[in-house]
């Protein structure tokens, strides 16, 4: 059971994406040991823990790339256990995946307009203007082709192209990793005043609790494919021994 201040949401109507008793595997071997999330409309929740403890597996299940082999997957109330990971993602989820993958051969503008889309009529959808006004770096370069970038600019360019589909959904798993530390606050500047504040619902994979407790309204803390500790960004950050403990902190 997770040692938590405020518990795990239960499952409800309300969600927007919603996991119960997860358990994937990778061959005989079983990564995720029935974990439960539960992620509202407009909500910013991280996942963190250190390295190998299943965060992306997490990531992946939820987005069909390694299927789960157990519980409950649904987001928007479709049951998307058993999808195909581009059907996923038509129902609205931006995933900006570790290791950026942009691509190379396209020009930052172009990166930005190749997969934009506005499925859900939004009234002021983002677009490449719009995603460089939050993004200055990118404008400076739109011309330039993505592998010039430096590996920050890539990250920017990463959740860039994410946010010119319109999604209800972010993932963002390990968007900061390897990053200088100027890169890693405008990026976290870029998630708490435009995205949150906008109302986007985000699940942000990071290592980096103070700066975490800045952005998302809840904190989910992993340890060997099982959620062991959940609460609100006053209790994470009270809690030293359980930073200690999870995080290495």
């Amino acid at each position: 059971m997770p040692k938590c201040g405020a518990p795990i949401l239960v499952m409800t109507d309300m969600a927007l994406l919603e996991l119960h008793g997860v358990e994937t595997f990778y061959g005989p071997s079983q990564v995720l040991f029935g974990v439960d999330i539960s992620i509202d409309h407009g909500e910013v929740v991280t996942l963190m823990g250190r390295n190998g403890m299943g965060k992306t597996t997490t990531v992946r299940s939820i987005m069909g790339l390694t299927p789960a082999k157990g519980g409950v997957l649904q987001f928007d109330n479709h049951d998307i256990k058993a999808w195909p990971s581009h059907r996923i993602a038509k129902l609205g989820i931006g995933y900006v995946p570790e290791g950026r993958q942009v691509f190379p051969n396209l020009t930052v503008r172009e990166n930005l307009e190749a997969t934009a889309a506005n499925h859900f009529a939004i009234e002021n959808p983002w677009n490449s203007q719009r995603v460089m006004e939050i993004f200055p770096r990118l404008a400076e370069r739109e011309g330039q082709y993505a592998r010039t970038l430096s590996g920050g600019e890539q990250q920017m360019l990463a959740i860039g192209r994410a946010l010119t589909t319109n999604p209800s959904f972010m993932i963002l798993d390990e968007a900061t990793e390897g990053l200088a530390p100027i890169i890693r606050d405008e990026i976290w500047a870029v998630l708490e005043h435009d995205l949150k504040n906008s109302g986007q619902a985000i699940l942000v994979i990071d290592k980096h609790p103070r700066a975490m407790a800045k952005i998302a309204d809840r904190h989910l803390v992993m340890e060997k494919g099982r959620i062991v500790w959940s609460g609100t960004s006053r209790e994470l950050l009270a809690d030293e021994a359980m930073q200690h403990r999870y995080l290495g902190v």
